[in-house]
C-alpha cells in the first residue's frame, strides 16, 4: 500500500519537481492532480471551502456580541437621559419651587382681598380655596422628597445620615467630559460583559459607583474610576460556548432590551423628560427661560395685589 493510498498528504521534494519539470518526464492526469474525496491532501486539507466556512457556533457567537454591545450602547444612552431627567427635577424643584410658592401664595392674597371687598360668598370660597393650595396636606412623595429611590436611601439622604458633604448637581447635563469619561467606563466595565456570577457582581458594584459620580458630574472621581479599572483584573477573552447557551444569552439580551425600552418610554412621556424634549440641546437655559417667565408673573400678582389694597 502506498502512502497515497492510506491517505497520508503526498509530498515532493527538490529532486522531483526537478524531474518532473523535464520535458520526457510523465505528467500527472487531472485526476491525479486533485485529492479525491475524503482525502485530505497537503494542497487541500487547510484551504477547501467546507475549512473556511465558519462553524455555526461561531457565527452565533458573534451575533452574540455584537447583541451584548448594542444593548450596552443602549444602557448608556437610558442612562444619559436618566441622569439629565434627575438633575433637571432637582435643579427645577430648587431654583423653580420658591417661585412657584410665592405665586400660590400671591393668588392667595389676591383672592383674599378681593372677597373682602366683595363680600360675596362665591369670592370668600375661592379665598379658601386659594389659601388651602398654598400650604397643601404633604403627601408620602413629598415627605420623602429626594430621601427614597428606587434603591432605597438616595445618595443625597444616605450622606446626610452618615455626616457626609452633599454634592448636589449644578446642572442639568454633565459636562462633556464627564459623559466621555462615563462611556468610557460603561463600555469597559459593564455588567453585561461578565462571564461569569462573581465577575458581574463585581462589575455590578463597581457600575453603581460610575452612576452616582456621573450623576453629579464628578470628572475627578470619573477619571480616578478610569485608573481604577484600568489597575483591575483583566478582561478574560470569551470562551466559545455552545449553541444552547449562545441561544440563552441572546434570549436574556433581547428581554433586558425590552425592559430598557419601556424604561427609555416613561422617562421620555414623563413630566420632566417632555420638557426635556423642548430642549434637548441647552436644559440648563430652558430653566432660566421658565424661570424669567415666573418672574414676570410674579411682578404681575404683586401689582395686581398692590392695587387692589390701596
Amino acid at each position: 500500500m502506498t502512502d497515497e493510498a492510506a491517505g497520508v498528504p503526498t509530498t515532493r521534494n527538490d529532486e522531483d519537481r526537478q524531474g518532473s519539470e523535464r520535458p520526457d518526464a510523465p505528467q500527472p492526469g487531472p485526476e491525479a492532480q486533485h485529492d479525491g474525496p475524503g482525502e485530505p491532501g497537503a494542497a487541500g486539507g487547510a484551504g477547501g471551502p467546507e475549512d473556511a466556512a465558519p462553524r455555526p457556533e461561531a457565527r452565533l457567537a458573534k451575533a452574540v456580541q455584537a447583541a451584548e454591545q448594542a444593548l450596552i450602547e443602549f444602557e448608556i444612552a437610558v442612562e444619559t437621559f436618566r441622569v439629565e431627567v434627575e438633575n433637571f427635577s432637582r435643579l427645577h424643584h430648587q431654583r423653580l419651587g420658591p417661585m412657584y410658592a410665592r405665586l400660590d401664595e400671591l393668588d392667595a392674597l389676591i383672592a383674599e382681598a378681593r372677597a373682602a371687598r366683595t363680600q360675596d360668598p362665591e369670592d370668600e370660597r375661592k379665598a379658601r380655596e386659594a389659601r388651602a393650595a398654598v400650604l397643601p396636606m404633604p403627601g408620602v412623595d413629598e415627605l420623602f422628597h429626594d430621601w427614597m429611590d428606587g434603591d432605597g436611601l438616595s445618595p443625597e439622604a444616605a450622606a446626610m445620615l452618615t455626616e457626609q458633604p452633599v454634592r448636589p448637581p449644578k446642572r442639568v447635563r454633565p459636562s462633556e467630559e464627564a459623559r466621555r469619561l462615563y462611556r468610557e467606563l460603561a463600555r469597559k466595565a459593564h455588567p453585561d460583559l461578565a462571564q461569569d456570577e462573581t465577575e458581574r457582581q463585581r462589575r455590578d458594584e463597581f457600575i453603581a459607583r460610575v452612576n452616582a459620580a456621573y450623576g453629579r458630574g464628578d470628572v475627578e472621581l470619573l477619571k480616578e474610576l478610569v485608573e481604577e479599572w484600568a489597575a483591575g483584573p483583566a478582561q478574560p477573552p470569551a470562551p466559545l460556548s455552545e449553541s444552547e447557551e449562545l441561544y440563552a444569552r441572546l434570549e436574556w439580551l433581547t428581554r433586558r432590551k425590552e425592559l430598557l425600552t419601556v424604561l427609555a418610554k416613561e422617562l421620555e412621556e414623563g413630566p420632566i423628560g417632555s420638557m426635556l424634549r423642548m430642549a434637548p440641546d441647552d436644559p440648563d437655559q430652558l430653566l432660566e427661560d421658565i424661570a424669567e417667565q415666573l418672574l414676570g408673573e410674579v411682578s404681575r400678582r404683586e401689582t395686581e395685589l398692590a392695587e387692589m389694597v390701596q
